[in-house]
């Protein structure tokens, strides 16, 4: 599946639920659902700059697609990374650094955060997209 139409499929997910408390559930279990990262990526150059809450992200090229594995320390964070892996990961780097991220507004996201969590997502959409670009370099 190309990035929007995983996009697509999130806002469709998120459409059947009625109100944020169900929603903030959904982003819950999302981070549940991600593969424990390894401790040896859980370190300072790993960690993503502008969250509130710790939040380590680890890139690689996997088959000429760049994959994510991601923890935070709260769980609406890890949710929320969750998320965003669950969009950008197992994509061409060039796909990543170039896609239109439309589905964080369409979802009402930003706006349901508090100023903080809101300013911490930005960070990690600039981190992801940041390695698309720098493994779009590498290929150049």
């Amino acid at each position: 599946m190309s990035i929007n139409e995983i996009q697509d499929q999130v806002i469709e997910d998120f459409s059947w639920y009625e109100d944020w408390t169900d929603k903030y559930e959904y982003i819950i279990d999302l981070g549940k659902t991600l593969e424990p990262l390894d401790e040896q990526f859980k370190k300072d150059e790993n960690l993503i700059i502008g969250c509130q809450s710790k939040v380590w992200l680890h890139a690689y090229m996997d088959a000429n697609v760049l994959k994510f594995n991601a923890d935070s320390d709260a769980i609406i964070t890890k949710g929320i990374i969750g998320l965003l892996i669950k969009v950008f990961s197992g994509h061409a780097p060039q796909e990543i650094a170039d896609a239109d991220l439309y589905f964080l507004d369409q979802i009402g996201l930003q706006e349901h955060l508090s100023p903080n969590r809101a300013n911490g997502l930005v960070s990690m959409v600039k981190q992801i997209r940041t390695y698309g670009v720098a493994y779009s370099n590498l290929k150049s």
